[in-house]
């Protein structure tokens, strides 16, 4: 039976790193995709999420549903609130795209560093993080560092310039235990940021993917009576 993925998506730059790791972990997974890129860039000039933003990201996502989707998952780290918003009124499962790479960095250790390049994501990225750690019971603590200058290159088409602008931070995270790439975006830096590391560089999307795919598989597991 085919599983139908849709992926909502408020910017492109995030699309080709959620579709590589899909390739790479779920080939099976049938993925559409649903873009409105207007939303990261009238949320970055209004700072901050308001009403009208989360009611429009609300509706696409409704939308998503109805395109018959067995999951949502969002690709934009800008959106939690709206995607709680949402999860609350969907039946199947909706994915934040940061939640799983969350998972997995707090067992690294207790001083988490993130490298973000979309300064509007940074504060709800956070309060997520804060919650999370909150309901694992763990102590662990986040340490942010933007880097909005890596985002004008990659809008730009300098993947190189980008990588290496996150590069050239990571002095700043060197008393951490784990390094998170805040979105999925910038997971594209990975073998960059990984290379020039002595600690561990965590991304979303393949996180995310391997997620999904677990819910969805142990949802249609038989029930023993």
């Amino acid at each position: 039976m085919t599983v139908r993925i849709v992926l909502f998506h408020a910017t492109p730059v995030a699309m080709q790193p959620i579709h590589d790791a899909f390739n790479a972990l779920w080939p099976e997974a049938e993925i559409v995709n649903l873009l409105d890129d207007g939303l990261s860039i009238d949320l970055a000039r209004a700072k901050q999420l308001n009403e009208q933003i989360i009611e429009r990201f609300v509706r696409l996502g409704q939308y998503g549903y109805e395109m018959k989707a067995d999951a949502i998952l969002a690709t934009c780290s800008a959106f939690g609130p709206a995607l709680d918003k949402l999860a609350a009124l969907l039946p199947v499962p909706v994915l934040k795209p940061n939640e799983a790479m969350f998972r997995e960095a707090i067992t690294r250790g207790q001083r988490i560093g993130m490298l973000a390049t979309f300064g509007p994501a940074v504060a709800p990225m956070e309060q997520e993080f804060r919650d999370f750690v909150d309901q694992s019971g763990s102590e662990a603590t986040l340490k942010t560092v933007l880097v909005e200058e890596a985002m004008t290159c990659l809008k730009q088409g300098d993947v190189a310039g980008h990588n290496q602008q996150l590069v050239d931070h990571l002095p700043q995270l060197a008393d951490c235990d784990a390094i998170m790439l805040a979105h999925f975006s910038t997971s594209r830096a990975w073998d960059a940021v990984s290379q020039a590391s002595t600690i561990p560089v965590l991304s979303a999307p393949h996180a995310a993917v391997k997620r999904v795919r677990r819910l969805l598989e142990a949802s249609r597991e038989p029930k023993l009576c």
